[in-house]
């Protein structure tokens, strides 16, 4: 099977360095069309969905493959391969959420993967660990609840949760936006990657890795809170972290401008 057609991957834009963009649990690559366009003048960008989400080939999802985000990292870096050729320039991965970490990961697996990490609301766990001092945000039966609750209904979890997810209490169209991207996934699928995203924890793995990386944090997210990226920051070799005053966790859809600004910053101080 061809990565572009499993995949449903897209190419635009122009520039040397190329912008791949990986969007987060429940969603697809329409997700960043408040962003990437304003990337389009300077860079070469590349939008693609999770196997298993979006327009992507549902028979390339592999529950042993996909049980874990190293599936997803796999997948990534097959994508990168299929739209990176002999002189082509620098890449960097602009992800959402759980991708962060799956970029993270395929970051690590092969180093010169990507220039450069950029990282929207991401998690390296998402579970309190009360022994360290750790703050992820939930409870291990939060998680639990959280599961059973999609188990149960799954229509009825995407109506209430995708509006807390994504915040933004003024523009309630996107948390519709959200609710309505939930619902066209397969809700077996979205059951098997959300116990692959919230009973994850890649903390062990932050030292190790070697690429510049700005983490992009908004300032009331519940999904990932102020001291999950201040972890990350410290823990994460050549990082540096961004704050949006925004509330939610999709800084890309609720607040495209100051997501833009931010990373462009980053990027121009690269010299890709």
């Amino acid at each position: 099977m061809h990565i572009h057609s499993r995949n449903n991957v897209r190419v635009a834009g122009e520039g040397l360095a190329t912008l791949v963009f990986a969007h987060g649990f429940g969603c697809d690559q329409t997700m960043w069309r408040y962003l990437e366009p304003q990337f389009r003048p300077h860079y070469r960008t590349v939008l693609f969905d999770l196997v298993g989400s979006g327009r992507s080939d549902l028979r390339a999802y592999d529950v042993r493959r996909h049980a874990t985000l190293d599936g997803y990292a796999d997948d990534l870096r097959e994508v990168v391969d299929s739209v990176q050729g002999a002189g082509d320039g620098p890449v960097v991965c602009i992800s959402h959420s759980v991708s962060a970490m799956s970029a993270l990961l395929a970051s690590i697996a092969e180093p010169d993967l990507f220039a450069a990490q950029v990282m929207l609301a991401p998690s390296p766990c998402y579970i309190d660990e009360p022994a360290t001092g750790y703050r992820g945000g939930f409870t291990r039966a939060d998680i639990d609840d959280l599961l059973r609750a999609m188990d149960s209904n799954y229509l009825g979890w995407s109506a209430s949760m995708a509006p807390a997810i994504m915040g933004a209490p003024g523009q309630p169209a996107l948390g519709l936006d959200l609710q309505n991207s939930f619902c066209r996934t397969d809700p077996v699928i979205a059951r098997h990657f959300a116990q692959a995203t919230f009973l994850s924890d890649h903390r062990a793995i932050l030292p190790h890795n070697s690429t510049p990386a700005l983490i992009v944090q908004c300032s009331d997210d519940f999904i990932a809170p102020p001291p999950v990226c201040e972890y990350l920051r410290e823990m994460l070799p050549r990082s540096s972290l961004h704050v949006v005053e925004n509330v939610g966790h999709c800084p890309h859809m609720s607040a495209p401008d100051a997501s833009y600004r931010a990373i462009r910053h980053f990027l121009d101080g690269l010299h890709l």
